[in-house]
């Protein structure tokens, strides 16, 4: 059994991780891949930058948000 890992979500299923910063906040990654190709492979390259991490929200959603702790380096 070959399971699919998202480039920029792991194996959480990109249409379950919405966005919660930007111009994209409330879209789904899965989404953002299909509209905006380039924003989507940016989010691919700063992934090992760690600019920004995937957390559990209080409502069940999982969210894709900004690391303040990695804009600092910037």
């Amino acid at each position: 059994m070959s399971q699919f890992h998202s480039p920029v979500t792991g194996v959480i299923d990109e249409s379950m991780v919405i966005v919660d910063f930007g111009k994209y906040e409330g879209k789904s990654v899965k989404e953002i891949s299909e509209l905006d190709p380039g924003f989507y492979s940016s989010l691919v390259d700063e992934k090992g930058d760690g600019a920004y991490a995937i957390r559990r929200h209080r409502d069940k959603t999982f969210r894709l948000y900004l690391n303040p702790l990695a804009q600092m380096d910037q």
